[in-house]
């Protein structure tokens, strides 16, 4: 039987450095497409380029971000694709999720993701009144952290890295406590399913909504990053880079503290900033 594809492999590469070359083995990140199907309706609402690994939070976080679940007891069981034709193999690159019965599912917030990969211009707009229409609430006030918490969580990301550091090909998502405790990180090719993958870890735990936690992503905050945070009650949300101005407007609109450029012992707050204790 197949098993899951790891989430980095081996590969050869020339080394040149100062002018000469050496040959030596290497890691790369591994990227294989997931389809994200439901049972029995037997429909496909996403594909996704990401790493392999923890694919099953991947699809509970992307089905509830997205507004397609609303709870833990929406989903009945989440599995591989068998497939009967091969000697009933499994496929690891399918997944299925069934769903409680008599639930009623709106998939047309999934229509976006056929046509686009980054949120911007009219379909970015149209995103962000699709969240007003879903009835995602404001953020509750609270909690307030110090400076010295926000300056504290790069190093622990990229200190629980794993995979990035044999590869250094991977994007990173983490939840920490009001304390700067790491409390999960998932990693994944893309952002998006990094963070998709740590909401869908604490669904399945039942551990929404994340009103006392903070979220690090590595990379720039996109309005994606942002549309997900507010699913799941992040009240801040910190990245390494900047973020789009999509991503602010979200932020603001649903009362997120919205951290950019944390790099050292310095911070941009593009929204939230009463939720960071200073002076």
């Amino acid at each position: 039987m197949k098993t899951p594809t790891g989430s980095k492999i081996k590969a050869q590469v020339w080394v040149v450095e100062n002018g000469k070359k050496r040959f030596r083995q290497d890691h790369l990140t591994t990227e294989e497409p997931l389809e994200i199907r439901l049972v029995p309706q037997n429909k496909t609402v996403a594909v996704t380029m990401r790493t392999p690994g923890a694919d099953f939070e991947l699809a509970a976080g992307f089905l509830y971000s997205e507004g397609i679940i609303s709870c833990r007891e929406d989903i009945r069981r989440i599995s591989y694709c068998v497939d009967e034709l091969i000697d009933g193999e499994q496929r690891y690159n399918i997944v299925n999720v069934e769903l409680r019965q008599g639930l009623i599912l709106d998939l047309q917030p999934l229509e976006r993701h056929f046509y686009t990969n980054s949120a911007c211009g009219v379909c970015g707009k149209a995103s962000l009144e699709a969240l007003r229409l879903r009835g995602c609430p404001v953020i509750p006030h609270g909690p307030v952290v110090t400076p010295e918490i926000i300056y504290s969580l790069p190093d622990k990301l990229r200190s629980a890295q794993g995979i990035f550091t044999a590869t250094g090909g991977l994007h990173a998502a983490a939840v920490f406590d009001t304390q700067a405790k790491l409390l999960n990180l998932q990693e994944d090719i893309g952002r998006h399913n990094a963070l998709d993958k740590l909401i869908g870890s604490a669904l399945l735990a039942d551990e929404l909504p994340l009103n006392n936690h903070i979220v690090m992503v590595s990379g720039r905050s996109s309005f994606e990053i942002l549309q997900k945070s507010t699913a799941a009650g992040v009240p801040i949300v910190c990245s390494v880079s900047a973020p789009s101005s999509l991503a602010v407007s979200v932020a603001q609109e649903f009362g997120i503290t919205l951290i950019g450029f944390l790099r050292g012992q310095r911070f941009n707050i593009y929204s939230g900033v009463e939720r960071i204790s200073i002076g």
